[in-house]
């Protein structure tokens, strides 16, 4: 599907909808593509608002977490957003985490799904490999619970990264960032309610990860989606929005 995106002050984002506002975050290798389901299902009943994240254009020294939360505060600002709902996966939630501890009086709700913060595997000893096309399609598509979610749309975009140095730097960077940004000792500051989503077969953050997470979170409750690896929202689309819809609901943003 295509959506109108817009670029304005020097943001590129889509916004669709009214009401209260969803600011999501996607991942480091992640794309608005791989919240498709999740836009369509909320554009008819909150307002929608998805940053594309600067990721491969930030100067190097400003590509790390804390050099993208300023980002994402900064458009959050811009846009005059108050009492938002963030919600993260991977990347994207280690940033909605970091935003919530400096700046939790604008945020209504936090939900993760697959998030970095406590804890990451990370693509191993010898990435990138930029020659090799084979290894990068197995290491995408080992973040799904079935590979087929790992299309050659994907795969390609991947390896085009790895494989332009510029990219490639910056991906090294964020993940030396996250890796470093461990954010056990302050989650106990977060505690307004955290919906937890968890694909059973995450492989990148594994279920103990969430269990961490929800021990840590003083008002989070976690749930787990069966057939999902690290984008239950991609993977299992349906429970996914229903478990999001119940949680929203009962913090009265819809009936």
């Amino acid at each position: 599907m295509q959506y109108n995106i817009k670029e304005e002050n020097g943001f590129r984002y889509l916004e669709e909808g009214e009401g209260e506002v969803m600011v999501i975050l996607h991942g480091l290798f992640g794309a608005m593509s791989n919240f498709t389901h999740v836009i369509n299902h909320y554009r008819e009943r909150i307002k929608v608002s998805v940053p594309i994240l600067p990721i491969y254009e930030l100067p190097l020294l400003d590509a790390t977490v804390g050099g993208l939360v300023k980002r994402v505060h900064k458009f959050i600002e811009w846009k005059g957003y108050t009492k938002v709902h963030l919600l993260g996966n991977s990347l994207g939630g280690h940033l909605g985490l970091l935003y919530c501890l400096k700046h939790l009086d604008k945020v209504k709700t936090l939900t993760l799904t697959g998030s970095s913060g406590l804890y990451e595997s990370a693509m191993g000893d010898s990435y990138p490999r930029k020659s090799n096309y084979e290894y990068i399609k197995e290491k995408t598509e080992y973040t799904f619970y079935d590979p087929k979610t790992a299309t050659k749309e994907l795969i390609d975009e991947v390896f085009d990264a790895v494989n332009d140095r510029s990219k490639a730097i910056r991906i090294l960077s964020m993940a030396k960032s996250a890796m470093r940004n461990n954010l056990r000792e302050e989650l106990n500051q977060i505690n307004i309610p955290v919906l937890l989503i968890w694909g059973k077969q995450d492989t990148i953050t594994p279920p103990f990860v969430g269990e961490e997470f929800q021990k840590l979170l003083p008002n989070a409750e976690l749930h787990f989606i069966d057939k999902s690896g690290h984008a239950p929202m991609m993977e299992q689309p349906v429970e996914f929005n229903k478990l999001l819809d119940e949680f929203l609901m009962k913090q009265k943003v819809y009936a």
